[in-house]
């Protein structure tokens, strides 16, 4: 058995980030899939922790088996399922229009929310904004109408500006969240990806695993890492994804005082770094 470098022999829960971590658009990065299982082999458990919200839950499971990665829905902490508990925690059974996709939309139904693709205006109780690929004037027009016609509150996902894929990056969540912001001239009340401390807060409730113990595996400082360092566990970069080192030089030799929470505890080339070499 390969053995771990030093910085990582405590670790007992593996966060990892998906996109630009475990693949890019619907390319396995070289070697997570082994890694991942031989992280669990050493009974480390291993949960995912994603600000994308166009896909369910049970849609990553499926994903992440057509990379011969086995999981199970509780195992995903994703911006659309914690912005779901979150909702349902300030009213139940609500109506709330969408901008978004079938994740985020099939994650608020199934805590019981009432998703309204033609609504009465008055009648929203939310607007939730997450990344549309689809995305339209019209919708914007309709959740602008909810939020400054109606009495709807406007909550966001995530706030990614980018969305990596196999060739270089596409628009991310923040596009569409910032349109509205432009049109109501209101922020969103709420945002509940990363590097918003939900997620990772609640993994470490549901595994009873002290952060001291955690680690995050990430490739965005302003998120993954950020939140990482919010709580307390261990904050790793990846370089599969967005960061590069020199971003992380950039941030560290700014003039003005940086940000300590967006500098990563430990930066990998990519996840087989975690093995000493021979």
């Amino acid at each position: 058995m390969r053995e771990f470098i030093d910085s990582l022999k405590q670790i007992r829960l593996a966060i990892f980030d998906l996109d630009g971590v475990v693949y890019r658009g619907n390319k396995l990065i070289q070697n997570v899939d082994k890694i991942i299982n031989e992280l669990k082999n050493l009974s480390i458990k291993v949960v995912y922790n994603s600000n994308n919200s166009t896909i369910s839950r049970q849609a990553y499971v499926e994903r992440l088996k057509s990379f011969k990665i086995s999981s199970e829905r509780t195992d995903f902490y994703t911006s659309a399922s914690i912005a779901s508990a979150e909702i349902t925690k300030l009213k139940k059974n609500a109506n709330i229009y969408v901008i978004g996709e079938n994740g985020l939309r099939e994650e608020l139904e199934l805590a019981g929310h009432r998703v309204q693709t033609n609504p009465s205006i008055e009648d929203i109780d939310f607007v939730i904004v997450g990344l549309d690929r689809d995305f339209t004037y019209e919708k914007l027009s309709i959740a602008q109408k909810c939020i400054l016609e109606g009495r709807a509150q406007f909550y966001a996902t995530n706030a990614d500006s980018t969305l990596p894929v196999a060739r270089g990056f596409k628009p991310g969540a923040g596009s569409m969240v910032n349109a509205l912001i432009t049109c109501t001239g209101q922020n969103p009340i709420r945002v509940f990806g990363k590097p918003e401390p939900f997620g990772i807060e609640l993994i470490l409730q549901d595994t009873q695993i002290p952060p001291e113990q955690a680690c995050i595996f990430g490739d965005r400082l302003n998120t993954d890492i950020l939140a990482g360092n919010r709580v307390g566990i261990m904050s790793i970069a990846v370089l599969t994804g967005v960061v590069t080192r020199e971003m992380i030089e950039e941030v560290k030799n700014k003039e003005s005082k940086f940000d300590n929470n967006l500098i990563p505890d430990l930066v990998l080339e990519n996840l087989g770094e975690i093995y000493k070499s021979n």
